[in-house]
C-alpha cells in the first residue's frame, strides 16, 4: 500500500507528509473547510495537484492529519492499494425525499457484493438521519460499516460531500473494499459521562425528541443550560444526551443538530425512540483524551497486522471541549497504533461503527472512531 498525504492552505500553500510520488490508480480522500471546498479555483487546485480519478469530497469541522488538527484547510489523502480493490457508489438524498433508509437501501444495493470486506460512509451530515442510513445500508447484508456524517464546523449551515464531481448538498458516498488480504478492525468509544437525574423519552418521531417525562423536550433541555440556552444548537455539544433504547444495554450518545421552538422539540442526528432512558452528559478533556485511547485499543485487539492507514472520526463536541488541546485525543491513538500506519480523517456531525464485531453498526455521537486497514 503506497500512501501519499498533502493539506493545503486558502492560498494554495501545500504541505506533504510524504514524497509526493506518482501513484497508480489510488482512492483519494478529500476532507476539508466547507467553504474552501465550495470554491472551484481551490478544487481545480487538488485536481492538479492529484490528477486522479477517483477522488471523494467531504466538508468537516476539523481536518485530521498525521498528528495535527488543522482548520481551515484542505486535507488530501492518496491511497494505492496493492493486492485490494474498491468500488465507490453514491446517493443524494434529496433525490430520496430525504428518507434515508430507502436511500441506504438503494445505494448498497449497488455495491458489487462478491469478495466485499467492509464498507465506509462518508455522509451528509446536516439533516440525514444516521440511524436510518444504517438500517438502509444493512438490508440484505452482514458486512462491518463504518465511517462518519460530513461537518460544517460549529456553523451547522449546511454540509456538502461527492465523488468525482465538485462538492455538493446532500450526497451520501459508499465505499466499498475488497481483498482476500485486506484486513479492517474498528472501534468507538467517547469518554463522556451522564450525570443529572434518568429520564424516559415519551414522544419521539424517529431523530425529533419532542417530550421527555412528559414535558416539552427542548424546555427541559433550556432549563438545564440556562443562560447557555441562548446558544443553541451549539452549546447542546457540551452537553449531549445519553439514549438506552428499551431491550438495549449499550447506551448511544444523541448530539442536537437543530431546534424547532415553535414546537419546542429538538432535532438530533440519530433515532431517539419513545421508552428510551436519556441522560444528560458532560466531559473533560483528560476524560475524552482517555476515551480515545481506548477506542484505539480496542480496535487494535484483534489485528494480525500492524495497520498501514488509520481513518479517524471524531465529533465536533470533543473538538470544542478540547479546545486548544485537542491533538491530545490524536496523541492518544497514535501511541496505541503505532508511527508506520498514516493518520487521516476528520471532525463529524456523527460516527458510524458498531460497539463490537459482534454486533450491527450504529451511529454515535460525541466519540472517536476509528477504521485500521492494512493488506
Amino acid at each position: 500500500m503506497e500512501i501519499v498525504q498533502a493539506f493545503v492552505d486558502e492560498n494554495k500553500k501545500w504541505s506533504y507528509l510524504q514524497e509526493n510520488k506518482k501513484l497508480r490508480k489510488p482512492l483519494v480522500l478529500v476532507f476539508g473547510n466547507r467553504y474552501l471546498l465550495e470554491k472551484e479555483d481551490m478544487i481545480a487546485e487538488i485536481r492538479k495537484e492529484f490528477p486522479y480519478e477517483d477522488i471523494i469530497f467531504g466538508s468537516s469541522s476539523g481536518e485530521i492529519m498525521g498528528e495535527s488538527v488543522n482548520e481551515n484547510t484542505i486535507s488530501v489523502t492518496a491511497i494505492d492499494f496493492d493486492k485490494s480493490t474498491f468500488v465507490v457508489q453514491t446517493e443524494n438524498i434529496l433525490a430520496h425525499h430525504k428518507d434515508a433508509a430507502l436511500l441506504g437501501e438503494v445505494l448498497c444495493k449497488k455495491i458489487p457484493k462478491e469478495g466485499l470486506k467492509h464498507l465506509f460512509v462518508l455522509s451528509e451530515g446536516s439533516f440525514v438521519n444516521g440511524s436510518d442510513l444504517i438500517r438502509g445500508l444493512e438490508k440484505g447484508i452482514e458486512i462491518s460499516i463504518t465511517g462518519g456524517m460530513c461537518g460544517d464546523d460549529a456553523r451547522f449551515e449546511k454540509t456538502i460531500a461527492s465523488y468525482k464531481e465538485n462538492p455538493k448538498e446532500g450526497e451520501v458516498v459508499l465505499i466499498g473494499l475488497y481483498g482476500e488480504d485486506l484486513e479492517v478492525s474498528f472501534a468507538s468509544f467517547g469518554g463522556w459521562i451522564p450525570f443529572g437525574p434518568a429520564r424516559v423519552i415519551t414522544k419521539s418521531e424517529g431523530n425529533i425528541l419532542h417530550e421527555i417525562d412528559g414535558q416539552p423536550a427542548l424546555n427541559l433541555y433550556k432549563n438545564y443550560l440556562g443562560e447557555r440556552a441562548n446558544e443553541l444548537p451549539q452549546a447542546s455539544l457540551f452537553y449531549p444526551l445519553n439514549v438506552t433504547p428499551e431491550g438495549k444495554s449499550e447506551p448511544t450518545v444523541r448530539t442536537i443538530l437543530g431546534i424547532d421552538n415553535e414546537n419546542q422539540s429538538m432535532i438530533l442526528a440519530g433515532d431517539v425512540p419513545a421508552g428510551a432512558i436519556v441522560q444528560l452528559m458532560m466531559a473533560s478533556v483528560d476524560g475524552i483524551a482517555d476515551g480515545a485511547l481506548k477506542a484505539a485499543e480496542i480496535a487494535m485487539g484483534k489485528r494480525k497486522e500492524s495497520p498501514q492507514l488509520a481513518i479517524l472520526v471524531s465529533c465536533i463536541g470533543r473538538k470544542l471541549v478540547m479546545n486548544q488541546r485537542v491533538e491530545e485525543e490524536i496523541e492518544q491513538v497514535k501511541e496505541i497504533i503505532g508511527n508506520n500506519a498514516a493518520v487521516t480523517g476528520f471532525y463529524s456531525y456523527g460516527e458510524m461503527a458498531p460497539f463490537n464485531e459482534n454486533t450491527s453498526c450504529e451511529l454515535h455521537n460525541q466519540t472517536m472512531t476509528l477504521t485500521l486497514i492494512s493488506e
